[in-house]
């Protein structure tokens, strides 16, 4: 091992040995943080939108995933992270940006070792994205630019917002899932117009729907999750025949816009119109 490797690893393990040394090093810098960390998908979407130049470090890999990423062309400008904390550490941050779903001790881990990490909740409804908006611009000391980026949300969302109703729809996943009201796409499905046939069946959140009960609702419209390359059993459901049978109108669900509480929901929302 190259010495000064040896030497990184050394105080490394000394650190996590020495639980009295955290408190001292975990006193946070009464200025805004300039080396930051995002190692959660969705955070890692705010954390671009409102970072200033240089701020944000490192993102994780996710975020350079097309499939899941609506800003994966501005994620190929940073390094990314696997959510590992010996990896993190090593990129010195003042701040890590987590979801509350990371790795445990990861987060543990990395303030033990006297690092700054802020721990962000899923967002799953329009509240809940406003106030993560506020709250990623608070953490960076960029208010005056959340401001802005939710007021153009506020104003897209009223542009997208369905005043009619636009008939019935069923969101449908692999395994024959579906989502509520409780939930990001019970949201979007709503907010675009549509009435989810979820709130037939009394699911609020995401659970398994029978295909019975799918064909008898009988919905206006029905929005099926994206697949995925390669063969999948749980996706296999997507492809019965039926379902092209009870309506003519299938959407597949464009993931990059659907999976995390953002600004990006008004492109999904659109997409339903």
């Amino acid at each position: 091992m190259p010495r000064s490797k040896a030497i990184v690893a050394l105080a490394v393990a000394m650190l996590v040995a020495a639980p009295a040394f955290a408190p001292a090093l975990a006193t946070p810098a009464p200025s805004a943080p300039q080396r930051v960390v995002s190692m959660n998908l969705c955070t890692d979407q705010l954390a671009m939108m409102l970072a200033a130049p240089g701020q944000l470090i490192s993102v994780s890999d996710l975020a350079q995933d097309k499939r899941m990423s609506p800003m994966a062309q501005e994620a190929a400008g940073y390094p990314i992270n696997r959510g590992r904390a010996e990896e993190i550490y090593l990129m010195n941050p003042d701040l890590v940006i987590a979801g509350e779903y990371a790795s445990a001790p990861t987060v543990a881990m990395l303030r033990r070792l006297g690092i700054r990490v802020e721990v962000l909740s899923p967002a799953e409804d329009i509240d809940a994205i406003r106030d993560q908006i506020t709250q990623v611009g608070d953490l960076l000391g960029q208010p005056e630019k959340a401001r802005q980026i939710l007021a153009d949300f506020d104003t897209g969302l009223a542009r997208v917002t369905s005043k009619t109703g636009r008939g019935r729809a069923a969101l449908y996943y692999a395994n024959g899932f579906t989502s509520g009201r409780d939930t990001l796409a019970g949201i979007i499905v709503t907010t675009a117009g549509y009435d989810n046939i979820a709130n037939d069946y009394g699911v609020t959140e995401t659970r398994a729907l029978p295909l019975e009960l799918l064909v008898m609702s009988d919905p206006d419209r029905l929005i099926t999750g994206a697949k995925w390359p390669g063969q999948s059993r749980s996706e296999a459901i997507l492809d019965h025949p039926v379902l092209a049978e009870i309506t003519p109108n299938i959407i597949e669900a464009t993931d990059a816009n659907w999976v995390c509480g953002t600004p990006f929901i008004l492109h999904a929302i659109r997409s339903l119109q």
